[in-house]
């Protein structure tokens, strides 16, 4: 796996580990259906605790995700149901998604999205929505995180994507939820950095959860790039560690990481946490991020 990366600049080894084992701490990552036999494998591997988001996909009924978070809980760790706004097709399809997540202890936390389709297939256009509509509260949920877009959106705006960070902010604490900001994946830790920055200057104090790639061949990260709508530049490829010719190499995050930890000022950024995306599954990235805290 390539990847050379220098220690943060200028603070020392103590100062750089303090700073790494931060933004490590309480990571979250994520799970697919057919990831769940993989949990009980992992368990010496990632705290209990940890938050695991559970897909909202087509590929998987409402049955498969229920059963996944269920998995996630009987493994010690907290699930985070994924709700896409734009595929619910009714308020009634939402609630019985929820109530059967009440059932299984697996309500309490939640990521709303707007969702891939380009049109809404119900009643709910955007996560906003979904928040204002009161019916998270009727069925336990009591925090409810929104996405960030730190590379932007391929099909929105900027100038779109501010105000609407804002007003899910605004529309969390209108409703009394907690939350925070997950962010969509990258592989430029300074314009992460950047985007931070922008967030508290706003004024949006939420926790941030920086999406990270985990550890995947060239090809897979650039096919998730492709289907997620990420750029991927040369020069950003090259600071992450990777060449885009060189498409059977294995690439982690170590350099985003500790790129993203020399630039970090909590003054600045505010609290930030990582969410790791499980591209070659939750266990090879369960053992990856073993390995890397392990270091430090």
């Amino acid at each position: 796996m390539r990847n050379p990366a220098p220690e943060p600049d200028g603070r020392g080894h103590d100062a750089a580990a303090a700073i790494l084992g931060a933004l490590l701490a309480d990571f979250s990552l994520g799970v697919a259906s057919k990831e769940t036999g993989e949990l009980a494998g992992t368990r010496s591997l990632i705290p209990p605790g940890t938050r695991v988001h559970v897909g909202f996909v087509d590929s998987e009924d409402m049955a498969m995700r229920v059963s996944t978070a269920r998995a996630v809980r009987q493994s010690g760790f907290v699930p985070v149901p994924v709700i896409a706004a734009r595929r619910l097709r009714s308020e009634a399809m939402l609630r019985e998604y929820l109530a059967w997540l009440l059932a299984s202890g697996a309500s309490g936390s939640v990521l709303v999205v707007a969702g891939d389709p380009a049109q809404p297939r119900g009643p709910y256009p955007d996560a906003i929505s979904v928040i204002g509509s009161g019916v998270l509260e009727e069925y336990g949920v009591r925090e409810a995180s929104v996405a960030g877009h730190p590379g932007g959106h391929p099909a929105v705006l900027d100038s779109v994507l501010w105000p609407a960070l804002a007003r899910k902010t605004a529309a969390l604490e209108e409703r009394g939820l907690g939350g925070s900001v997950v962010t969509q994946f990258g592989f430029d830790a300074d314009l992460v950095l950047a985007w931070l920055a922008d967030v508290r200057a706003r004024g949006i104090s939420l926790p941030v959860r920086v999406g990270v790639p985990g550890p995947a061949s060239v090809r897979r990260l650039l096919w998730y790039a492709s289907l997620c709508g990420v750029a991927v530049s040369p020069p950003a490829a090259r600071k992450y560690g990777f060449s885009l010719t060189d498409l059977m190499s294995m690439a982690g995050p170590d350099r985003f990481i500790r790129m993203l930890a020399s630039g970090y000022d909590a003054r600045v950024h505010g609290e930030v946490k990582l969410h790791f995306n499980t591209f070659s599954g939750i266990a090879a990235t369960a053992e990856w991020i073993s390995q890397f805290r392990g270091r430090y």
